[in-house]
């Protein structure tokens, strides 16, 4: 039928005097003002679904110690080069799920329920996101660690000290494993932070888990399609990985890198947080030199999330290009 003017005309009247959505509730029309959206991100490597996790973040005053062979000044350059405020840090922290071979995978555990709390909700996000993401902890076939850092390790246990995934095996690196549960060595380290690595370790570890994991060697294939990497320096068995599936291949550096913006633009910085500055830088650079010559795509646990992206060359250094957000699997 033939919308007359007058048809026209009748219906804006009626409009006009109907009554402006008066039956739908004035909060559905704004989102609430400090709360975002779980935070999860996936992507396939050939058949395998990977899942990024965010356990949220860290902001902290720097201080000249975080990058201790570095000049103040050479580092608030290189934050404000990438946008970032001058004298903070900020690190970002993404577990990942793997859905691979039949089996689900956790790559890393995050801050823990504890950190939640203490950091207000900054990070120790994961298990929520997890939760979230449409996992559920007790259908977790494995947990795979890179290395034992509280970032990595924490989130093994809930708050009150249980086995986040109670029907998992946890597998940890065999170097790694021999370091932290080392009597000798935890006697000889250093008061404050070494000291309290290998306290917490040990609470993880022995108090929680009751030293139940499987430790895993490097160059062996440790979950499908799953291979693990010696990418020492960083800790003494620090570990990453090569995922591959078919012909798509991503490198997992773990913390080959801290915050890129910072290190992989200056692989010779050293962070407080590498055991041995040396070893590690060193590390870094066979490692980017490899992902640049062979453009693999890289996953950052401490890259901005989601933390993937491609590697280059740039000057003296490196450059992460970050990929782009992808709306469909």
């Amino acid at each position: 039928m033939e919308l007359t003017r007058r048809h026209a005309l009748a219906g804006a009247a009626g409009i006009a005097t109907a009554p402006l959505l008066s039956a739908v509730p004035a909060v559905a029309a704004a989102p609430v003002a400090d709360k975002q959206a779980p935070s999860f991100y996936r992507y396939k490597v050939g058949d395998i679904l990977v899942t990024a996790v965010s356990d949220g973040k860290n902001v902290f005053k720097l201080e000249d110690s975080f990058i201790p062979n570095a000049k103040r000044d050479d580092v608030n350059a290189a934050l404000e080069k990438a946008f970032m405020p001058r004298d903070m840090m900020t690190i970002w922290f993404a577990p990942l799920v793997l859905s691979t071979g039949g089996k689900l995978v956790v790559i890393d555990t995050g801050n823990g329920a504890l950190a939640k709390v203490s950091s207000k909700g900054t990070n120790g996000l994961f298990a929520d996101n997890f939760v979230a993401a449409g996992f559920d902890p007790k259908n977790v076939d494995m947990v795979v660690i890179s290395h034992f850092h509280g970032d990595h390790v924490n989130g093994l246990l809930t708050a009150e000290g249980t086995p986040a995934f109670p029907n998992a095996e946890v597998l940890v690196p065999a170097t790694e494993w021999k370091f932290w549960m080392d009597d000798g060595e935890m006697s000889r380290a250093p008061a404050g932070r070494m000291a309290g690595l290998f306290k917490n370790n040990r609470n993880i570890f022995e108090a929680g888990l009751k030293k139940k994991v499987t430790p895993y060697e490097w160059g062996k294939e440790i979950a499908p399609g799953l291979t693990s990497v010696e990418t020492v320096g960083h800790t003494p068995g620090h570990t990453s990985y090569v995922l591959a599936s078919g012909s798509d291949k991503v490198f997992i550096q773990s913390d080959v890198t801290n915050n890129p913006n910072l290190f992989a633009t200056n692989p010779g910085w050293h962070a407080f947080f590498d055991q041995d500055g040396d070893v590690a830088e060193k590390t870094r650079r066979r490692i980017y030199d490899m992902v640049v010559a062979e453009r693999l795509q890289v996953q950052g646990f401490h890259y901005p999330f989601p933390g993937l992206g491609n590697v280059v060359k740039d000057g003296v250094g490196y450059r992460v290009v970050l990929a782009p957000w992808n709306p469909a699997i």
